[in-house]
């Protein structure tokens, strides 16, 4: 069984980097860990996808940090672009 082909424009690296999502002007930050990350966007592993917004920050310590927008959602996995 041959595995599905890239789709993606920027193939994505693995990684396991823990960084936050950060929303509400600041005031609500979450833990989450960055299981693959490209130029255009990264998968996210969070302890539930419920009551995370559309758009927030993603900060990550030694990392840029980038502006988010959710293109899917799992139980516990989001997948974000990066914008800007």
């Amino acid at each position: 069984m041959n595995p599905r082909p890239e789709k993606r424009l920027v193939p994505r690296r693995n990684t396991t980097i823990r960084a936050h999502i950060v929303f509400d002007g600041g005031r609500s930050r979450l833990d989450c860990i960055i299981r693959n990350l490209s130029d255009g966007g990264a998968k996210l592993e969070v302890a539930s996808v419920a009551g995370i917004p559309q758009t927030f920050d993603l900060i990550a310590p030694g990392h840029r940090p980038h502006s988010c927008r959710v293109t899917w959602r799992a139980l516990k996995e989001l997948g974000v672009q990066f914008l800007g």
